[in-house]
């Protein structure tokens, strides 16, 4: 049978609720619809064990903000997506601790890069505070981690990762990487936070160990961008949408290659959106305005 691939737990539900033969009301999962700093936001909670094998996500909560808008560059565009991340990632995290911010992903893949991307606009604070414990009282201790990728490094992300928790003992780790998404529309427009962890290279389909608190030991919160559409799962809605139900949209999976469809400007999009991120974990983790955490990474 074919599926059609997201990453996105918004999309999972919308493929569950078009399916011709679920009408009823999908048990175990609750979303609520808002909107923040002028962005829609969508939560999605799954509840419980039904909720789980409806959408293939495990258990938690996933929030999902809408920056279409972001691309119009209208006025403190830039500040109020910060601050609509910052908030709601800091809704998730416990309120102390040191953090460890993973950044997955390949520099040198565009549509891969958001991790490292995002990890290079983030404070770190951690060898600060060991230096000079008075004149960073403040802060909370910040470690950041780039984990690159397997084929680069001979390693996988989560036994790098591991092992570094093990050393560095933080009290939770923040994880960011790019995701898949089932329509178009939601590439680089979208921004998913969830309290569950995360599978490295699950966006470009490089499937790895899970980042999670079961395997790590500490709560571990991703952020992703989807930076790629799959191309199967694109011409199957295309294909419905035009009535072709005749034509199969595996045949685009058969043998080893998995087509991906990503936008032309694909590079300074990332790079934008992955700033929006880096500063949003900071809002989050640091009591700091917009402008100071300009400063301090300047």
């Amino acid at each position: 049978m074919f599926i059609k691939r997201t990453d996105l737990a918004l999309e999972a539900r919308e493929l569950w609720q078009e399916s011709a033969e679920r009408t009823s009301r999908l048990s175990g999962v609750k979303a609520t619809k808002t909107k923040l700093e002028g962005y829609p936001l969508t939560r999605v909670d799954i509840l419980n064990e039904k909720g789980e094998a409806a959408l293939g996500k495990p258990q938690g909560s996933y929030l999902t903000i809408d920056l279409t808008t972001f691309w119009q560059r209208k006025a403190d565009f830039f500040e109020r997506a910060v601050r609509a991340v910052g908030s709601q990632l800091k809704a998730l995290l416990p309120a102390q601790g040191p953090a460890l911010v993973v950044g997955l992903g390949n520099p040198a893949m565009t549509p891969d890069a958001v991790g490292p991307l995002a990890a290079d606009s983030v404070l770190i604070t951690r060898h600060l505070i060991s230096a000079m414990p008075k004149h960073f009282s403040g802060f909370r201790p910040v470690a950041v981690f780039r984990s690159g990728v397997l084929g680069t490094t001979g390693v996988e992300s989560a036994e790098a990762v591991r092992g570094l928790v093990a050393e560095v003992q933080p009290a939770l780790v923040i994880a960011v990487d790019a995701l898949a998404s089932r329509r178009c529309e939601r590439v680089c427009t979208t921004v998913q936070l969830s309290d569950t962890g995360i599978v490295p290279g699950s966006g470009v389909g490089n499937h790895r160990s899970a980042l999670n608190q079961e395997t790590l030991g500490v709560p571990v919160y991703a952020v992703g961008i989807p930076t790629v559409v799959d191309a199967a799962t694109l011409a199957a809605d295309l294909l419905e949408e035009s009535g072709l139900t005749e034509v199969k949209p595996e045949r685009l999976r058969q043998g080893q290659q998995t087509l991906m469809v990503t936008p032309r400007d694909i590079d300074q999009q990332v790079r934008d959106l992955s700033k929006v991120v880096g500063y949003g974990i900071n809002w989050a983790l640091q009591d700091l305005e917009i402008e100071e955490i300009n400063a301090l990474l300047s």
